[in-house]
């Protein structure tokens, strides 16, 4: 191989005419000597790559063959210069990369020569420096000149495939020439020189399923209709050859596992024709029957199958669901079973591709059918009822003992038991009600009460005779109907109120109205004013919406006349019998604006209108409370002048004439005047003190003001004295003489009997009338005071009794 890679190089090196590389054998003095003769041929005729400017040199590069495997350091060229004359004179020295380790030149020749094996791969070329110098001066005869050593390519580096070995995959039932995937070896050799680097790729294993282009490394599908269903998985070597495939080259191979992806080419088949399923009469609705398989070779959602039920007769009582998972149908019923009614059901079902594939069907349809037969197995079932709840109503005024309704049940099985009623009896709550066994009729046991229960749930059971344990059970709602016991009432305590200025006919308030009675449609009630009473200030008005308005009749309200009325309202409902009630709506009259809007209902409302603000207000009532005071003091004084007019004359006051300027008021009218005045000097003192006790003892004076049987007489008489005088009273001048302490006859006046008499009992005055009571009252007083010394009197005398 050695010998025919020189021969090339010898052979380019001649066509080429670029450059001289001798070559290196065995005997080194005759190549040498031929070698020397070939550059200095090739320097007279210019070819060698060194250009003759006057007496300079210039080299572009030097080959030497990598890989060199011979004893002896391989000869790379010579360098010389037109100065050497060949008598020893000229030095030649290299410079640069390698030089002495890899490099070496024989001083006095010019001759290069490489010391070690070189790989084009690990470096392929190196930059050296040239000069020639004169032995005996050392001066430079030639100037530097740089050159390249390259290192000639050999076809050592076979191709490799780094990422090996590969993966990919195709769709099955792929057409021929269809793309799989693409692989690229690398070699190290040299591109550019020789066909050391040109790869030609060609499959080993694989055939006849797959292809490779030689120049691309492309793999495609080379056989129709490859299944994956028959086989999957493909292994395929592949091998990258240099040198163009020639024989010698070097080659290097890898491995390509190629899937066959799934399509959907193939349709569900059920595993047989005819599937037996059996079931259970009692078997809820919902409950599992069987199931039904069909198998598909493909994967995946290929494989994906969907059931469904063929219309037909027997099919409406069940239903199929699709289990992805297990790609298994399974049929449940839908509608409840029922053994003596029918026995057994057929029905077909069908298995479908959820996802097709367009470019298959052709091969026909992508589903399958079967048919699915179900037996009923009889089992014995509890009785049934005729209905799934019943509803009855009954009144709450119901006696005990009265049917309300009644309950069916029966025995659907063969054996056609009888049945027999009861109630289910709970402890939480009240059982009103009770079942005939037999018949299942219901009847009230206990007092019904609408207002506290409106509704009775009750569960009857029924049982089989000829099987206890066999039962079934029941609602019964039982709606209790009211009986119109309470009377409406109002919904509320109104209270609300009128404006002064109120317009008739003018709503002032809504109302409306409540029942504890729960009718079994609507409540209905009626308003209106009591018919036994007229209210000419406020009437009812009925809306017929169950409320109803307070209207005035007359405008014109004073707060100053009166400030409430209280309005009654008679409330009936619509049941039978009728129910009434009357309320009663409290109307204050308040103080309000022009638009009707309330200001107040309090007493300072009066002055509101007057436009008034409350600091006037303030400022009137002051001047009001100082003008007061004034009229006390100034009354305070003048009462003070009287008293000292009349004790101006101590020793006699008889015939003393007391001139009054106010007006008096009449009989009754005892504040006007002093009566104390017309007595003697002593009796001042104790007119004074008995006016104090009256002032205490008012309620003792009204005590004794009770009426007497005996006064109807004495009222009578004096009020039918006064009746013939029609001469109103008037103030008249008296004049009372006064006879003094010392006078035999002593004091002639009635005046002061009660001093004299104090015995005498004058309570029987109460009785002539009201006119009497200011009469009746000084009396009482006067008995008081003397019980009270006389009680003193005792007192002070006990007291001395026990000091001595």
């Amino acid at each position: 191989m050695l010998m025919g890679n020189c021969l090339l190089l010898f052979l380019w090196c001649l066509l080429d005419k670029s450059f001289v590389s001798p070559l290196h054998s065995s005997s080194q003095s005759r190549m040498g000597q031929e070698q020397h003769r070939n550059m200095m041929a090739h320097r007279k005729h210019g070819m060698m790559g060194v250009h003759r400017v006057k007496r300079g040199w210039v080299w572009n590069q030097f080959f030497v063959l990598e890989e060199y495997m011979g004893s002896d350091p391989q000869y790379v060229g010579k360098l010389h210069s037109d100065l050497d004359k060949g008598d020893s004179m000229v030095k030649y020295t290299l410079s640069g990369e390698g030089v002495g380790s890899i490099f070496t030149i024989e001083p006095s020749t010019g001759d290069i020569h490489a010391l070690r094996s070189l790989d084009r791969e690990e470096k392929p070329y190196y930059t050296l420096r040239a000069q020639a110098v004169d032995v005996l001066t050392g001066r430079t005869l030639e100037p530097e000149s740089e050159f390249i050593i390259k290192v000639q390519d050999i076809n050592d580096n076979e191709p490799r495939f780094l990422e090996g070995p590969y993966s990919a995959s195709v769709p099955e039932m792929s057409p021929v020439g269809t793309y799989v995937t693409q692989i690229t070896a690398t070699d190290a050799d040299d591109p550019t020189y020789g066909n050391s680097a040109r790869i030609v790729y060609s499959i080993l294993h694989g055939q006849p399923y797959f292809s490779v282009d030689p120049k691309t490394g492309i793999i495609r599908v080379a056989l129709p209709n490859m299944d994956r269903e028959v086989k999957e998985m493909y292994q395929v070597v592949i091998q990258a050859k240099d040198m163009g495939g020639q024989l010698g080259g070097l080659a290097g191979t890898t491995t390509i596992n190629i899937t066959l992806l799934d399509v959907n080419d193939n349709p569900p088949r059920f595993s047989k024709s005819i599937f037996h399923l059996r079931v259970p009469e009692s078997s809820p609705v919902g409950s599992s029957v069987g199931r039904v398989k069909a198998h598909d070779l493909d994967s995946g959602k290929n494989a994906e199958v969907e059931y469904s039920i063929v219309p037909g007769d027997g099919g409406s009582m069940f239903d199929i669901y699709s289990n992805k998972n297990t790609q298994e149908g399974t049929v449940i019923l839908k509608k409840r079973l029922d053994y003596e009614t029918r026995k057994a059901y057929t029905f077909k079902v069908e298995a479908s591709n959820a996802a097709l594939d367009h470019r298959f069907l052709h091969l026909g349809p992508f589903k399958d059918t079967a048919i699915v037969k179900v037996n009923v197995l009889d089992v014995e079932e509890p009785p049934v009822f005729s209905r799934l709840s019943y509803r009855m109503e009954t009144y709450e005024d119901t006696p005990v003992g009265i049917i309300v309704g009644a309950v069916t049940a029966e025995d659907l099985d063969v054996g056609n038991s009888p049945v027999r009623y009861s109630v289910e009896w709970r402890k939480d709550s009240e059982n009103h009600f009770d079942i005939d066994p037999v018949e299942g009729t219901l009847s009230v046991s206990e007092t019904l009460d609408r207002e506290r229960n409106t509704e009775h749930n009750v569960t009857v059971v029924a049982t089989k005779v000829n099987n206890p344990l066999l039962s079934s059970k029941v609602t019964v709602t039982i709606k209790v109907l009211d009986v119109n016991e309470f009377p409406p009432e109002l919904a509320f305590v109104y209270e609300t109120f009128v404006c002064e200025n109120a317009k008739v006919g003018q709503v002032i308030q809504i109302i409306s109205a409540t029942d504890r009675d729960m009718p079994a449609v609507k409540h209905r009630f009626y308003f209106k004013s009591p018919s036994q009473t007229r209210n000419r200030n406020f009437t009812i008005r009925d809306y017929g919406n169950n409320t109803s308005g307070v209207v005035t009749r007359r405008g014109g309200f004073r707060r100053l006349e009166q400030s409430m009325y209280l309005v009654p309202v008679v409330v009936e409902d619509g049941g039978y019998p009728i129910r009434s009630s009357t309320g009663t709506v409290s109307v204050r009259v308040c103080t309000c604006d022009t638009d009707d809007s309330l200001i107040s209902c309090n007493a300072e409302a009066i002055f509101f209108p007057m436009g008034l603000s409350t600091g006037a207000l303030m400022a009137i009532l002051l001047c009001i409370v100082i003008l007061l005071v004034m009229v006390v003091l100034y009354m305070g004084l003048r009462k003070h002048k009287k008293k000292g007019t009349l004790m101006s004359s101590k020793e006699d006051i008889r015939d003393n004439v007391i001139h009054y300027d106010d007006e008096g008021g009449g009989e009754e009218d005892t504040q006007a005047f002093d009566i104390g005045t017309l007595r003697n000097p002593k009796g001042i003192k104790e007119t004074a003190q008995l006016q104090k006790i009256r002032s205490e003892d008012e309620p003792d004076r009204a005590s004794a003001c009770m009426p007497n049987e005996d006064s109807e007489d004495i009222r009578a008489y004096i009020h039918h004295c006064l009746l013939e005088n029609s001469t109103p009273p008037y103030d008249s001048l008296v004049t009372y003489a006064y006879e003094g302490e010392g006078s035999v006859a002593e004091s002639l006046s009635s005046i002061e009997s009660w001093v004299l008499e104090p015995k005498e009992d004058y309570r029987n005055l109460c009785d002539w009338g009201p006119r009497f009571k200011t009469l009746a009252g000084i009396f009482k007083e006067h008995e008081c005071k003397d019980t009270g010394k006389t009680e003193n009197e005792a007192h002070a005398e006990a007291l001395n009794d026990r000091l001595d």
